[in-house]
């Protein structure tokens, strides 16, 4: 299976923050930030694979610092990691203050999503070659995060056997 650099699957988006984009509390929805992560992450996926891809889960969406409307968000998204047929994405949020130039992190992201082949099953995508310093440290802690990952799931798959599938109104 080739190989593909990190620095091909990087993907960049920046948004103004208006007022609809808000909460009660003047910082952006969580919501739309989660909607910005999980999209900009599939357009990482589908350059990694030049394949459909379907997000597995999302492990971790970490917000650090409010997003306020005199604020820009920039959304930075790269493939860390690679499996056989699936890959984890990272998803660095950016503010900046547009009044005073400030930019701190806000959030932070992990997803997994998985690539489909024209059949709809999984397909072999092509292992990720880390270069810059960021990279790397993201690379060699990605399996502490599959492992994490992985035992998550299961205790959510028994979890799941304990849950109604009745409506309360029947």
């Amino acid at each position: 299976m080739e190989k593909k650099f990190v620095r091909e699957t990087r993907c960049f988006k920046v948004a103004r923050v208006f007022p609809t984009d808000v909460n009660n509390h003047d910082t952006l929805f969580g919501g739309k930030l989660m909607s910005y992560i999980d999209d900009i992450a599939s357009i990482s996926a589908s350059k990694l694979c030049r394949a459909s891809a379907v997000t597995a889960s999302t492990d971790s969406v970490d917000f650090l610092q409010p997003i306020r409307q005199t604020d820009s968000v920039s959304l930075e998204s790269f493939v860390t990691y690679t499996g056989r047929t699936s890959m984890e994405i990272f998803v660095k949020v950016i503010r900046e203050d547009l009044l005073s130039g400030e930019r701190k992190i806000a959030a932070t992201s992990f997803l997994t999503f998985v690539a489909l082949g024209e059949d709809n099953r999984p397909m072999e995508v092509p292992q990720i070659v880390p270069e810059t310093e960021e990279e790397k440290k993201l690379f060699e802690t990605a399996d502490e995060r599959a492992l994490m990952r992985k035992h998550r799931r299961a205790e959510s798959k028994k979890f799941a056997d304990y849950l109604l599938t009745t409506y309360p109104w029947e």
